[in-house]
């Protein structure tokens, strides 16, 4: 069955498939306690910590976990003013709909099979959940690497009742040249293969509050009004890397927003335009704030 279920994913241009245990993740508990205790937790993450280690708490006969890799690169652009991974539509939308297709495969080749997709939302670490099912390996930036297609991977992961064979773990890490460390806005890179959220970036144009005076030092030492790819940019893994085969990360680009018509439409107005892209949901205001403090 499991043949089969790389055939179909191969058949859909999903690449990057692999099985991660579904028993309780007793070693991501240990790391995750820790970033708790040290106050490094956006907030974005799920808040009970229990549902973090045990998938029976989301589906309670899980026996595996099925986790694709999505890779959405598709070379740089100068004039950005958005990071990569929100040019094209909004990944969930298109994440969602191939582990549906998945789903909906094996409804049809396993009788009384049970499952929930999950896209970036989901209760547990979906780049942990990569590393287990050895989709790639850690990055000091607390990526998840390919070789192919270096970080540029969004991961989407299905909870499933049926006992799919695990792979293994890839027993390496990234080269460790900390050019990431050192080229970080907000130094948030602890060089432990953990971050401080708080201080990243990308977190910070994604806040919905004032911003205080550091994360408005942090904010100016980059052009993008949302995201940032920074640490990516820097790092040798995505030198020569490949750029992606889904059509759909290829079509209806953007590239960067327009203050004027930003300036002159409602929230409202906004939604309805942009409703499909991944920075549509913190509204017309979170973006009109990072350019006005990017342009004073």
């Amino acid at each position: 069955m499991k043949d089969e279920l790389l055939r179909f994913c191969n058949s859909i241009k999903i690449e990057y498939v692999g099985i991660a245990p579904s028993e309780p993740y007793y070693d991501f508990e240990k790391v995750w306690r820790r970033q708790i205790e040290k106050g490094y937790i956006s907030g974005f993450e799920e808040k009970h910590v229990e549902k973090r280690i045990h998938p029976s708490l989301t589906l309670e006969d899980v026996k595996s976990v099925i986790v694709c890799l999505f890779p959405y690169y598709i070379g740089n652009v100068e004039e950005a003013t958005i990071s990569k991974y929100a040019y094209s539509i909004d990944y969930h939308i298109i994440i969602r709909s191939k582990l549906e297709d998945i789903g909906k495969f094996l409804c049809e080749k396993i009788e009384g099979f049970n499952y929930r997709a999950f896209v970036d939302t989901g209760p547990l670490s979906d780049r942990y959940l990569a590393y287990k099912a050895g989709l790639g390996f850690w990055g000091i930036n607390n990526h998840i690497i390919t070789d192919k297609y270096g970080s540029y991977v969004f991961i989407g992961y299905i909870l499933n009742n049926y006992p799919f064979e695990h792979d293994k773990p890839q027993e390496r890490t990234c080269y460790q040249c900390f050019n990431c460390v050192r080229k970080c806005p907000g130094q948030c890179i602890l060089g432990d293969f953990t971050i401080n959220p708080l201080k990243c970036r990308s977190y910070i144009t994604q806040k919905k509050r004032e911003l205080s005076t550091v994360d408005i030092e942090i904010l100016k030492k980059n052009n993008l009004v949302w995201g940032c790819d920074i640490c990516q940019e820097v790092c040798p893994h995505n030198l020569k890397i490949e750029k992606t085969l889904l059509e759909e990360f290829k079509e209806n680009l953007m590239y960067s927003m327009d203050y004027e018509e930003l300036d002159q439409i409602s929230n409202k107005e906004f939604i309805r335009r942009y409703r499909n892209r991944a920075f549509s949901w913190r509204g017309r205001g979170v973006l009109m704030r990072n350019y006005e403090l990017l342009h004073k």
